[in-house]
């Protein structure tokens, strides 16, 4: 019993120890500034005909054309995405290697 007591007496500690408005402090939105000399020119098409689709009056379209122009949204933002230079790990996978490493 005294376990618990002295166990709940440390978290009530630490959460006083440590206010929530000392670690709320806003950081300064970061700016990345991309030159268009950096894009390839097949990307620069892709984003100019998604900025058409955008722009596009969509009230006078029907259900079908709606429906294809969603379609072609979804492939040129997937192959937006995949000229991407990144590795992504999903963090599942950060956890079982971390589990990896703990165990071994």
């Amino acid at each position: 019993m005294k376990k618990h007591v002295f166990g709940l007496m440390l978290l009530v500690i630490a959460f006083c120890a440590f206010p929530n408005s000392v670690l709320a402090i806003e950081k300064p939105p970061i700016n990345k500034t991309v030159k268009s000399d950096d894009i390839p020119e097949e990307i620069k098409v892709l984003i100019n005909r998604l900025n058409e689709i955008k722009a596009l009056d969509k009230s006078a379209l029907n259900r079908l054309e709606k429906k294809e122009l969603r379609k072609e949204v979804r492939t040129i933002k997937q192959k937006v995405r995949s000229t991407g230079n990144g590795i992504y790990i999903s963090s599942g996978a950060i956890i079982l290697i971390l589990l990896l490493i703990i165990i071994l």
